[in-house]
C-alpha cells in the first residue's frame, strides 16, 4: 500500500480504474463509482489531518472520484470542505478534471435566517463560500440539503437553475425529499432545462424508507439517480455491537446513534443477518453495501473511514457474487425495518 507521507509529492495509482464499478446517474450522461466517500463525520478538526488526507487520496486511488461534502460537515460547520480544499489544494489539483465534488446546502449552519432553507440569499451565498473552502471554481453537484416548505420552490428551483448557467454547479440534487416534491422539483428543474440529477436518500436494511414510500418507484419514473447514505445503519449492521458497545464507539459518542437502541432485539436480528454474511464469506458491512446496491435505481452507495483498512474492507464488497433470492428472502425476513430506530 502506498505510504502518504506530508513532504512527499502524490501521484496517484496508474491502475486506479482497473477494479471500482461505474453506473449511470439516471438519465443523465454522468457515471459515478459505485461507492463513493462521504466527508460526514471525522472530516473536522477534531481528527488528525495527516489521517484524513491519507484515507482521501487512498480512496482515490482505489477508483473513488466521487467525494461527497456539505457546509454543514465538521466540526464546526465547513470543516469537512476545508479539510479537503487543504487535500485538494496539495495533492489532487492535477486530477481535478477526474473528480466528482459534491456539496450541499440548506440545513441550519448558524443562526441567522440566510444561514438555513431554500431560498436563493441561503442556497447562492453557502455556495460561494463552499467553493473558498474547497479552492475550486466549480462544483460537480450542488445539492439542496432538506426540503424548505415555507420557500417557494420555484425560487429553490430558480437559484440551481442560476448557479449550472453561471458554471459553479454542473449539475443539481436534492436530499431527503418526500416523493412527491421530489417529483414536482425533478418537473420545475426539467422544464428549465436542468434536470434533477440525483437525490441523497438514508437506505439499508434497517431502513427501508425509500422503497416504502415509493422514492426508488419516482427515482426511475422521473429520470434521476439514487446515492444512499447510511448503508451500514451508522455502523449497526456490522458485528461491533452484537456482544457490547466497545469504549470509543460511535453509539458512545454520537449524536446520530443513541446506545438505547442496541437492545435484545436488535442484537437477535443482527446475529442472524451476521450468520447469512459469514455462509458468504464476508462481513456484516460487505453484506449490507451489497444490498444496497442490488437495487438498479441506486446509483451509488456512500461510505465513511476512519482508516485506509477500513475503506479496503468495505470495498471489498464489490469482489463477491450477487445475493441469491433465497438470501435475499433471509435477509428480509430478519432485516426489520426500523431496527436500532428511536423514531
Amino acid at each position: 500500500m502506498t505510504v502518504y507521507t506530508p513532504d512527499s509529492p502524490y501521484s496517484a495509482a496508474d491502475n486506479r480504474y482497473e477494479t471500482i464499478p461505474y453506473r449511470r446517474s439516471g438519465r443523465s450522461g454522468l457515471d459515478l463509482p459505485s461507492i463513493s466517500f462521504g466527508l460526514w463525520q471525522k472530516f473536522g478538526t477534531d481528527y488528525p489531518f495527516a489521517t484524513q488526507r491519507e484515507i482521501i487520496l487512498h480512496a482515490f486511488d482505489l477508483g473513488i472520484t466521487h467525494f461527497d461534502n456539505a457546509d454543514r460537515y465538521g466540526p464546526p460547520h465547513r470543516a469537512a470542505q476545508l479539510t479537503f480544499g487543504a487535500v485538494l489544494s496539495k495533492d489532487l489539483a492535477p486530477y481535478r478534471d477526474e473528480l466528482i465534488l459534491s456539496t450541499k446546502a440548506g440545513n441550519p449552519i448558524g443562526a441567522s435566517p440566510y444561514l438555513r432553507g431554500g431560498s436563493r440569499k441561503s442556497l447562492v451565498g453557502s455556495l460561494e463560500h463552499s467553493l473558498r473552502d474547497l479552492g475550486t471554481d466549480y462544483v460537480d453537484i450542488f445539492y439542496h440539503h432538506s426540503p424548505d416548505l415555507e420557500t417557494p420552490l420555484e425560487e429553490t428551483v430558480g437559484a440551481l437553475v442560476d448557479v449550472v448557467r453561471q458554471g459553479k454547479a454542473l449539475y443539481v440534487g436534492i436530499s431527503n425529499y418526500r416523493p412527491d416534491r421530489a417529483h414536482e422539483i425533478a418537473e420545475l428543474l426539467r422544464g428549465e432545462g436542468v434536470p434533477l440529477l440525483i437525490h441523497q436518500t438514508r437506505y439499508s436494511i434497517y431502513d427501508r424508507g425509500p422503497e416504502q414510500s415509493g422514492l426508488l418507484d419516482t427515482a426511475s419514473a422521473d429520470g434521476f439517480g439514487v446515492i444512499v447514505y447510511s448503508p451500514l445503519a451508522q455502523g449497526l449492521l456490522t458485528d461491533k455491537y452484537l456482544e457490547t458497545i466497545p469504549e470509543g464507539a460511535r453509539a458512545r459518542n454520537s449524536a446520530f446513534l443513541s446506545p438505547e437502541v442496541i437492545d435484545d432485539t436488535y442484537r437477535q436480528r443482527t446475529a442472524a443477518l451476521n450468520k447469512i454474511a459469514e455462509s458468504r464469506g464476508q462481513s456484516l458491512a460487505q453484506l449490507a453495501l451489497q444490498w444496497v446496491l442490488r437495487r438498479p435505481e441506486v446509483t451509488s452507495a456512500l461510505i465513511g473511514a476512519s482508516s485506509t483498512g477500513q475503506l479496503d474492507h468495505n470495498l471489498a464488497a464489490l469482489s463477491f457474487p450477487a445475493l441469491t433470492e433465497e438470501e435475499l428472502a433471509l435477509i428480509e425476513e430478519h432485516g426489520v425495518h426500523g431496527t436500532g430506530s428511536r423514531r
